[in-house]
Parts: C-alpha cells; sequence; structure tokens
C-alpha cells in the first residue's frame, strides 16, 4: 500500500521529510555561520592536503545521517513486512556502517568533532516511522530515506568535484556508491511514491537552525561506534553494474 500523497503531505509539514543536507552544517559546533564563501576557507594544512569547511562540513553530514539511517535500518530489518524491505534495512545498516567507520578514521586524521546524537529533525525521521506498522511502516520508511537519499546526491558530487583534500574525496567515492546502493533497494521495494518523492527533493521544508543541527558531544565523551551485526560483515553493497572487488590476497 504506497503512502498517499495526503499522509506524505502531513509528515512534510511535522518535519519528517524535509531533510536538506545543506542544513548539517554543524554550526553549533563550529561556532560560524556557514556562507558560500566562508565554505571555501581553509580552516587546515594538513598532510592530505586543504581542508575547508565545506569539507569538514561534508564528513560531518555523513556522520549524521549515520546517526539516525544506521538505527532506521536496524528497525527496517526487524519491521519491514516484505524480504524487499529486509535486504533494505540490511543495506542500510551495512552501508552507513562502513561509512561512519571511514568518517572516524576521516576526522582522527583531520582534526574533525564528530556529534554523537542525530539532529531533533533527524530523531523525528526515525520516530514517525517508529510508530507505524505494517505496510504503512513500509511505505513512510522507505518514501523519507528515498527523499533523503535523493537530496544528498548534489552534496556528494559537489565535494567530489571540488575537494582538495584526498581522505574527503574518497569519502565522497565512497558515500556515493553508498547512497546509490541504497536508492536502488529503496526502489526495489515498490514503495517508493516517485511524484511525491521528486517535489519533497526539490521543495524541502523550511525548518529552525536548532531542528536541523545535531547537538554537540559531551566533552570527553567516547565517539559512538555504529556497528554492523556480525552476520552482516560480509554483504556486499555495490552499486548496480559495478564489479565485485577481488577477495584480499
Amino acid at each position: 500500500m504506497p503512502i498517499s500523497p495526503a499522509k506524505l503531505g502531513r509528515v512534510v509539514v511535522f518535519g519528517a521529510m524535509g531533510l536538506t543536507l545543506a542544513a548539517l552544517a554543524y554550526p553549533a559546533m563550529v561556532g560560524i555561520e556557514n556562507t558560500a564563501n566562508s565554505q571555501e576557507r581553509i580552516i587546515a594544512n594538513t598532510s592530505y592536503g586543504p581542508l575547508t569547511e565545506a569539507d569538514r562540513d561534508f564528513v560531518v553530514k555523513v556522520r549524521a545521517a549515520g546517526l539516525w539511517e544506521h538505527p532506521l535500518g536496524m528497525l527496517t530489518m526487524q519491521r519491514g513486512t516484505t524480504p524487499e524491505m529486509k535486504e533494505a534495512g540490511e543495506h542500510l545498516v551495512v552501508g552507513h556502517g562502513r561509512l561512519d567507520a571511514s568518517c572516524r578514521k576521516i576526522a582522527i586524521e583531520l582534526g574533525i568533532t564528530l556529534p554523537n546524537q542525530a539532529s531533533p529533525q533527524q530523531q523525528q525521521f526515525v520516530s514517525t516511522v517508529e510508530s507505524s506498522s505494517g505496510r504503512e511502516f513500509d511505505s513512510i520508511a522507505v518514501n523519507i530515506m528515498r527523499v533523503t537519499h535523493g537530496q544528498i546526491f548534489p552534496v556528494i558530487a559537489k565535494i567530489r568535484a571540488s575537494t582538495r583534500n584526498t581522505l574527503v574525496r574518497q569519502l565522497a567515492d565512497q558515500a556515493n556508491d553508498t547512497v546509490l546502493d541504497h536508492i536502488t533497494v529503496l526502489e526495489k521495494t515498490g514503495y517508493v511514491n516517485h511524484e511525491q518523492v521528486n517535489f519533497q527533493q526539490s521543495s524541502p521544508a523550511k525548518l529552525p537552525k536548532e531542528q536541523t543541527t545535531p547537538p554537540p558531544p559531551q566533552p570527553g565523551s567516547p565517539v559512538l561506534t555504529l556497528n554492523i551485526p556480525e552476520d552482516l560483515r560480509d554483504l556486499r553493497t555495490n552499486p548496480p553494474n559495478a564489479p565485485e572487488p577481488s577477495p584480499a590476497r
């Protein structure tokens, strides 16, 4: 039962589908307002190349996405009503688990502070899905995630085209492959309302900054790890038509 436009509209009004990835720049942590000009400002010269504000924000965005999509993937594995839904949940968990490992490694190398909690808006995404059941659960979960994955594509492309930092470039490549894989498995469920998704991707809801900003981590708190279940660690998540990697020798 695909989600109706009316139901999807209500979700949007309450901020559950209005994610604008560019709004996850984490100004509460970095202490500045990010503008088009400031995004290009070099904040550090590293052995991997210069690091701009846009580079740093991208690493934080990828981390923040995992903080809500990983638990939502776990929930989808448990409550999805079809094999395709459970497969989508597995790919979300594995893809974001692997991206998160990269983010944590990059953050250490580049001196980037990562959030440990999703933004209030992102937490609302999970709550909205969690409050539904059956086919409605499937439909709401798929459409929320399909919108957010569609929105991050131009963000990844811009960073990939502009960054001069090799670690950030590698993360952009990995994120692009992961997002394409996730879009593919989400569409495979048959629940994507393409008309409504396309509208929301181009007309995201406008929300206050405090709703779209992940809270800064508590001083001294350990960095949260998004674990991949043991039985999923060998799951292949290459994008469609891409050759599978050769086994390590």
